[in-house]
């Protein structure tokens, strides 16, 4: 039933019935599910105080807030949901075991590594696998995730355990949070001389969340000040009692430096997955699994480090991973060599790729490449449309002259050797908070170096271009420095956050304060030919500066303001300032309403520093 909306428009009363929309989706979208005139629903926006075209992708609140006025329950579609649905139209699923008992069979666990910065993560890692991460991380911190398989042996027979190293920094959060989603068991590292730290905690809370064991690694035992005991007590508040003060957390001391305790940690995480957990996979399934890295090699192309979850990944499948697709060309482990096929709990790198995947990407193997294409298009296009809502900042009719007159925004273009760091840096950027009316925008981010095409970009819109482990070469460098393009290269995060940050605060208009510089007692009034009153004066505090703004009082109230101190003298002689205790001529330009007992305040606006 139509009925006429705001301004005379008419539009189709919904009486409460629900459309599903995704994320991201514009007028135009809404206005096919329920019948409407994209126009009419600009319209209608319009007189609720919101701008949008009616291509123009459109965010939550502003969706449901148009459906409250015409009595439609519109319902915005997650990611998950819509991914799930779009899958669905393909006759695939995704995380649905299925399959004969026969085609199931155990598979080892998959351990993430968390804790706060600088315990010792990659160092334990790097003792386990006997190789050196820790020597290629800039300032000795992770920046992105890794995945890399050993075998120990338990009660005489050899079992495979998969780790995941996820970044230690703060700025991580995410990263390690999507590592939590994909592990089985958390060994949770925390420094023996130092303590149970903000970072610790946070990473298990995100632990905690996935609801996955937990096993603690208490590193760092052979320094001096190194007191295990007090890490034991510290972890009870936060729900975690070792198995020796009678609860059912596994607590191992080690040493990273001098290898102590690495068999009994391998031994405690085997053990917490026999007694807790039912790890066991269908081989026989259609691979499925989840993207741990995804990088750009100059000699490979695009190259994802996938985890496999279930079903056996081989060479020749066609894959879809995230907005990514293509043919698996070869399978590689983590020390290059290459593999015919990749078992569940397997983490593998994928070449064949079309782009590069970002870090917590799915993928699943179908049956045809023009399957896999068309699933990653229209996930392509999804992620677009949910990119340009949530960049889209929010103008009112009230606010949009001033929006037209000021328009303070940084724009950026974020190039990274990894799809994980780029996600992690541009999340962190994002949540620098300086002011209401300065914004951030990530116009364009990507893997790989830093091209001709985003110095153009650059060009095109003002922006400053970061590139995080990544250089410009070639003709892009040529371009940026002929065309003066700010491009910044990084290799430690919470470096390019604090620039960032920096530009931000330096982009934010300038504060100023009042300093009073003197007050002057008026004694007597001259006049003086063609210049006016003159006060006759004495300085009681301060100092009188010619050319200082002034302000004139009587009997405490304030009778002018934004005065100027044009002339000053000191009996003939001009004068450039008067101190206290001092007489002197004060002349306020063409001001003349001063008497006898004013008072003469001066002062000059200063420039509050930013914080």
């Amino acid at each position: 039933m139509a009925a006429p909306s705001m301004g005379g428009v008419s539009l189709p009363r919904g009486n409460g019935q629900t459309v599903r929309l995704p994320r991201g989706a514009s007028l135009t979208d809404l206005a096919e599910k329920i019948g409407a005139q994209p126009a009419a629903l600009v319209t209608a926006l319009f007189h609720l105080g919101e701008m949008v075209t009616a291509t123009q992708s459109v965010n939550d609140e502003t969706l449901q807030l148009l459906g409250a006025e015409i009595d439609w329950d519109i319902q915005v579609v997650s990611p998950e949901d819509e991914d799930r649905e779009l899958l669905e139209t393909f006759d695939l699923t995704f995380g649905d075991e299925e399959g004969d008992e026969e085609d199931w069979s155990s598979r080892p666990p998959v351990v993430t590594v968390m804790g706060h910065v600088d315990h010792g993560k990659t160092k334990l890692l790097d003792a386990l696998r006997h190789t050196n991460v820790v020597s290629r991380e800039a300032g000795g911190i992770t920046q992105h995730i890794g995945a890399y398989q050993i075998v120990t042996e338990l009660e005489h027979n050899e079992r495979p355990v998969t780790f995941i190293d996820t970044p230690g920094h703060e700025s991580f959060t995410a990263m390690r949070a999507r590592g939590a989603k994909v592990t089985d068991i958390v060994v949770l590292v925390v420094a023996a001389d130092d303590g149970v730290m903000p970072q610790t905690v946070e990473a298990l809370n995100h632990a905690q969340a996935a609801e996955v064991p937990i096993v603690v690694a208490v590193n760092k035992i052979d320094k001096e000040g190194a007191n295990p005991a007090k890490i034991r007590q510290q972890l009870t508040e936060y729900g975690l009692v070792a198995e020796e003060y009678g609860g059912d957390t596994m607590f191992v001391d080690v040493s990273a430096t001098t290898r102590q305790g690495l068999d009994e940690l391998l031994t405690a995480i085997l053990l917490t997955a026999d007694a807790s957990l039912d790890l066991r996979a269908n081989t026989e399934q259609d691979p499925q699994g989840v993207v741990i890295e995804g990088k750009l090699d100059k000699g490979r192309g695009p190259v994802a480090t996938v985890l496999v979850q279930r079903g056996t990944l081989r060479q020749g499948d066609s894959i879809v991973a995230g907005d990514a697709y293509g043919r698996v060309r070869s399978l590689l482990d983590e020390h290059g060599n290459k593999l015919k096929e990749a078992l569940p709990s397997r983490p593998v790198q994928v070449v064949g790729l079309t782009s590069v995947p970002r870090a917590g990407d799915t993928f699943l193997v179908v049956e045809e490449d023009r399957v896999a294409r068309q699933i990653a298009d229209r996930r392509q296009a999804r992620i677009r449309n949910a990119q340009n809502a949530s960049m889209r900042k929010r103008i009112s009719l009230e606010d949009l002259d001033a929006a037209l007159k000021e328009n303070r925004q940084l724009n950026l273009i974020i190039k990274g050797d990894n799809s994980g760091t780029v996600e992690a840096l541009e999340e962190a950027l994002m949540k620098i908070e300086v002011s209401d009316d300065i914004s951030l925008r990530v116009i364009h981010r990507g893997v790989g170096g830093i091209t001709k095409s985003d110095i153009d970009l650059a060009l095109a819109d003002d922006v400053i271009v970061l590139g995080f482990n990544v250089r410009a070469e070639g003709q892009a460098t040529e371009l940026a420095n002929r065309e003066g393009v700010d491009v910044r290269y990084y290799t430690v995060i919470y470096q390019a956050i604090d620039e960032i940050e920096a530009a931000l605060k330096g982009m934010l208009k300038p504060e100023y304060e009042e300093v009073q510089l003197g007050t002057a007692e008026v004694r007597e009034v001259f006049r003086v030919p063609k210049i006016g009153n003159v006060a006759g004066s004495l300085v009681r505090s301060g100092t009188i500066v010619r050319n200082s703004k002034a302000r004139l009082l009587r009997d405490g109230a304030v009778v002018a303001d934004n005065l100027t101190v044009e002339s000053l003298r000191r009996f003939k002689d001009d004068a450039t300032e008067v101190r206290e205790g001092y007489e002197c001529g004060i002349g306020l330009g063409s001001f003349n309403d001063i008497k006898i007992d004013d008072v003469i305040q001066t002062f000059e606006m200063r420039e509050i520093p930013r914080a």
